[in-house]
């Protein structure tokens, strides 16, 4: 039982040692999704959608919740934005090529509209990010829209 003890106390103080610690943040401009924005005018219900359950992982911009002040639940958190980012980076919009914005658009409706996205993780403590069948029509619409223009916008004149 002593041995114990010690055991949880060493456990403790590396706990409290590993709080002053913490992965970089994701604190990134808001500005830098104006060129997706405005490249996509998503109306304003899909503009909320996004703002709500996207951003946070897929742009260089998270508001982060209260539990990200605690480790490892950070480090938890910066992989799952990194890993978020490396499949669709909304503040990067603007570099990318026709056919990848294309492609990026299929997967947006593809995922949202097989309740692929958002995460089920994110859902979990974004209770806003639950989207109902309406919210996920507008999604899909918007998102089947826009991937058509840029469609048309491949096609040779």
């Amino acid at each position: 039982m002593k041995i114990l003890k010690k055991v949880l106390l060493v456990l403790l103080v590396l706990f409290v040692i590993a709080q002053f610690f913490g992965p970089e943040k994701n604190d990134g401009d808001l500005a830098s999704l104006e060129p997706f924005l405005m490249e996509t005018y998503p109306p304003a219900d899909v503009k909320e959608i996004l703002k709500t359950t996207c951003f946070d992982c897929h742009s260089n911009k998270t508001i982060y919740p209260w539990y990200d002040k605690i480790t490892p639940v950070n480090y938890w958190l910066a992989d799952h934005i990194k890993d978020g980012k490396k499949h669709l980076n909304f503040s990067t919009w603007n570099e990318y090529s026709m056919k990848r914005k294309e492609h990026k658009m299929d997967e947006l409706h593809e995922e949202v509209e097989e309740r692929e996205m958002p995460l089920n993780s994110y859902t979990w403590t974004h209770a806003n990010a639950n989207l109902t069948q309406e919210q996920i029509d507008a999604v899909v619409a918007w998102g089947k829209r826009v991937q058509m223009e840029y469609k048309l916008k491949m096609q040779p004149e």
